[in-house]
């Protein structure tokens, strides 16, 4: 199996990252996006998920954080598609549950080629610390679209806004990692369509 590895560089007049990302780490992280709570959160994803995960960014934070946990969302959904290539013998579907205290995220997604997301934290607003949540659906978004998958979050339980943050982001990093996995048994793009 060749390496799964991607970089992505993206520049624009607003944020200005640099990305590295392999599908088969250890759980490795580097993250500086100048948005603390977002960097934990990476960590957490790449930790869980066994990702080695490098993200070098400058944004127009001192606007507010959106453009740069927007676009750190799209690189890393280049960076996920690159990594992944054709799909070959991946067990392409995963779900499942993440428990952080009394918060619950379910997961269940679809490396599908086809971008779709459902993330339903049913009327959730508020900031944890200085990090709007609905932040969490505009990465979520930026993600699914450039790396074309179809991902489902409902959040069943919290109370705790940094909590059920946690339990979407390393519920993401386990279900992808499952999602990810090469199954020795598929001896081909596991689509009928013989492409993703």
């Amino acid at each position: 199996m060749s390496m799964r590895m991607a970089k992505v560089l993206r520049k624009t007049s607003e944020t200005d990252i640099e990305l590295e990302f392999n599908l088969d780490g250890t759980g490795k992280s580097q993250i500086n996006s100048g948005i603390p709570f977002f960097d934990h959160m990476l960590i957490l994803f790449a930790k869980h998920g066994l990702f080695d995960l490098t993200i070098k960014a400058k944004g127009d934070i001192q606007v507010d954080f959106h453009h740069t946990v927007e676009d750190i969302g799209i690189a890393l959904g280049e960076a996920f598609k690159k990594a992944l290539g054709d799909c070959y013998g991946i067990n392409r579907y995963a779900s499942g549950l993440c428990p952080m205290d009394e918060s619950l995220a379910q997961i269940a997604l679809d490396i599908s080629g086809r971008p779709f997301l459902s993330f339903k934290p049913e009327n959730i607003k508020g900031k944890t610390g200085e990090f709007d949540f609905e932040l969490i659906k505009e990465f979520l978004t930026a993600f699914v679209n450039n790396a074309k998958i179809t991902l489902h979050i409902d959040v069943l339980n919290g109370d705790n806004l940094h909590h059920i943050a946690e339990s979407c982001f390393k519920g993401l990093g386990v279900i992808l990692d499952q999602a990810t996995q090469i199954d020795a048994r598929k001896k081909s793009i596991p689509s009928t369509k013989g492409i993703i």
